[in-house]
């Protein structure tokens, strides 16, 4: 029986023998790195799961290699703008190199992700290239929205839920939507793919938002309390300041508006304010409804019932991370 192990493993070993040339060293080694880095392989693997439900899936191999390489172009430059130390547990590419080299690597990483997606079967490669540049452009939009965030007080759920739909969701949405054209499904259960990995990749950052505040560096892979430290607009923080009240929503806004302070210091206060406005069982609410509506969407596709099965085992396992 097919397990998305075997299909992990499979993506690990084809990313290592990607033809990305050698020199020059400084534009190339940090390609190496960041792709060695390790991670989920989820957005790939879930490509070849899509297909595997309708066939075979061996032609989605190399567009699904690009999908992961693109993912971990954004990384690249996400880490830069948010000024991040950690990924992976691993220092990352701006602080390794520097920001240039993070920028002008991630460069390469797209052009290579175009060329990889561009080895789809020739009779499905221009609905592959629609979804995959509508999913591109979304993830830019999300990663813009994000970064307007910073500069305003106003964020509200829904704007912040559509920024994480546009900058995380659609990535895991059209990668399994990409994956099931390669394989041949119907366009109904293309949809059905799609909404599912857009519904179980909101629920899946939600989890990270719960993690960076009361996870482990271990078990998170970056530093905890990042988000609070760059006050991000993160589910936790807009529900807490709607739900905080007096002088509790007062200290709140004053951490927030601290240009000098001991770092463990606000992390602690700033996750005790969290816990005093009730958001981390709020957010897990959040995210049940949202892993459960995916549920609901993976239950109409059609295709072999094994690999169907293999998808939600999966989903429901990455969701026991944060529970």
């Amino acid at each position: 029986m097919l397990k998305i192990s075997d299909l992990k493993n499979l993506i690990e070993t084809h990313l290592k023998t990607l033809e990305v040339p050698k020199q020059p060293k400084g534009l190339y080694s940090p390609i190496y790195y960041g792709l060695s880095m390790g991670g989920k392989r989820l957005r790939p693997s879930l490509c070849l799961a899509s297909a595997a439900l309708f066939g075979d899936y061996t032609p989605a191999l190399k567009p699904a290699c690009g999908l992961e390489v693109f993912h971990n172009f954004t990384l690249l430059h996400d880490d830069l703008m948010d000024h991040a130390d950690l990924r992976r547990n691993q220092p990352t590419v701006h602080k390794k190199w520097d920001a240039n080299t993070a920028i002008l690597s991630g460069d390469a990483m797209l052009i290579k992700a175009y060329e990889l997606i561009s080895r789809s079967p020739a009779g499905a490669l221009p609905q592959v290239l629609d979804v995959f540049n509508q999913t591109a452009i979304e993830v830019c939009e999300g990663q813009q929205y994000d970064m307007e965030f910073e500069k305003r007080d106003d964020v509200t759920v829904e704007e912040y839920l559509e920024m994480i739909r546009l900058k995380t969701a659609v990535l895991i949405g059209g990668s399994m939507k990409i994956g099931a054209i390669i394989g041949g499904a119907p366009p109904e259960d293309c949809n059905a793919l799609y909404n599912f990995g857009q519904d179980i990749g909101l629920a899946f950052q939600l989890q990270d938002d719960w993690l960076d505040v009361f996870g482990s560096q271990k078990e998170f892979g970056k530093r905890i309390g990042g988000d609070i430290l760059a006050n991000k607009k993160t589910f936790l923080l807009i529900s807490a300041i709607s739900r905080l009240e007096g002088v509790k929503k007062g200290e709140l806004l004053d951490w927030l508006q601290r240009k000098e302070y001991d770092a463990g210091e606000k992390i602690a206060a700033v996750t005790a304010l969290f816990e005093q406005a009730g958001v981390s069982d709020l957010l897990c609410q959040t995210r049940n409804r949202l892993f459960n509506d995916s549920l609901e969407q993976l239950s109409k596709v059609g295709g072999d019932k094994e690999v169907k099965q293999m998808i939600e085992d999966f989903s429901c396992n990455l969701m026991e991370r944060a529970r």
